[in-house]
């Protein structure tokens, strides 16, 4: 009798196992209540199977997340992967953790973009939401010596490109990643320096490079003006660039450039300096540093924008001033590009 006994309570126990796994298998395959076409959760770094499963009771996607819990359990599937995630409309409890389990989460993206500053790039940070602002306040400075020491300026370091992240990644975090896309672009592009480039460092690149982005959009003319700048260089001659010019006048700057303002002296005014200015003054991309170590062989010392985007090379000052006259008869224009000066006294 005991045996028999003994035996039922056998059997039933192996009912009651095989109902309790066909009640969770049908739980875990029912479609979350997710009300809307799609949604986005975050799991937090070192939140717990449980800790999300009841996030989605209290958000009434699941009713039961014990019974939810212990199934994963038994499927081995509790390491859930810090991040973003997407769940839509029909999508069960097992699809959810599984992406979890395998880190499908979403990334986001920030752009940083060819010819723009440093403080530009900080505004397009400090604008993301999904980003982690830590950085708020501080001085460039003060930003710098928390990505490297080697930093003393941060223009022109901060590689423009499209950077793809977690939800919660620090705005500083990409900052040290754009850093080193600029050291790695740079350190590849010095490599193969042309023998005519008339830059002495890699820093000299990103400083010219800066200058011939913010001069052209036109990608065939890069090394083009490359050639100028180099040959100026060269010459002696002041590299009478516009941009350096409103770069130095900084928050003055009011969208016209005036010959007061080419007068003006500061370190970036090329009109009124030899050389090189202290720092880039913008954000260059590959193809820029590319031209700034490849100049296109050539005569032509004087370029001036046509008003389409591209422009005008010259080789001496009397062609060059009667394209002034052709294309600037109306004055710089807001979207004004170098015309060196008409003047021979201040070519040179």
């Amino acid at each position: 009798m005991l045996k028999k006994i003994i035996f039922l309570m056998f059997v039933l126990s192996i009912a009651a196992g095989i109902g309790l796994l066909s009640f969770l298998s049908n739980e875990i395959k029912k479609p979350m209540l997710v009300q809307a076409e799609s949604v986005s959760y975050v799991v937090k770094k070192g939140s717990s199977l449980k800790r999300v499963l009841n996030d989605f009771a209290a958000m009434g996607w699941v009713k039961y997340p014990r019974i939810h819990e212990m199934w994963f359990r038994y499927q081995d599937l509790t390491n859930v992967q810090h991040g973003e995630y997407v769940f839509t409309r029909g999508m069960t409890s097992a699809d959810a953790v599984a992406n979890m389990v395998l880190g499908k989460k979403i990334l986001r993206s920030v752009q940083f973009i060819e010819g723009k500053t440093f403080k530009d790039n900080l505004a397009v940070l400090a604008g993301n939401n999904f980003i982690e602002h830590t950085i708020a306040g501080l001085s460039d400075k003060e930003i710098l010596s928390k990505i490297s020491s080697d930093l003393k300026h941060p223009e022109g370091w901060f590689f423009p490109d499209t950077y793809l992240f977690e939800s919660g990644t620090t705005d500083l975090e990409i900052l040290k990643i754009a850093y080193q896309r600029t050291k790695k672009v740079l350190d590849e592009e010095w490599a193969n320096k042309s023998e005519d480039s008339k830059v002495n460092s890699p820093y000299e690149v990103l400083i010219l490079a800066s200058i011939i982005e913010k001069e052209t959009g036109a990608a065939f003319e890069r090394t083009m003006i490359s050639g100028v700048f180099s040959r100026r260089l060269s010459l002696g001659m002041r590299l009478q660039t516009d941009p350096t010019v409103i770069y130095g006048l900084g928050d003055n700057y009011n969208g016209n450039i005036t010959r007061k303002d080419l007068r003006t002296d500061t370190p970036y005014n090329t009109y009124t300096r030899a050389g090189l200015p202290p720092t880039p003054i913008a954000s260059p991309g590959r193809e820029a540093i590319y031209a700034a170590l490849h100049p296109e062989p050539g005569t032509s010392l004087f370029f001036v924008a046509k008003g389409d985007g591209t422009h005008h090379f010259s080789t001496t000052l009397k062609e060059h001033n009667a394209a002034v006259i052709k294309y600037q008869r109306f004055g710089r224009r807001s979207d004004y590009q170098s015309a060196p000066s008409v003047s021979e006294g201040e070519s040179k």
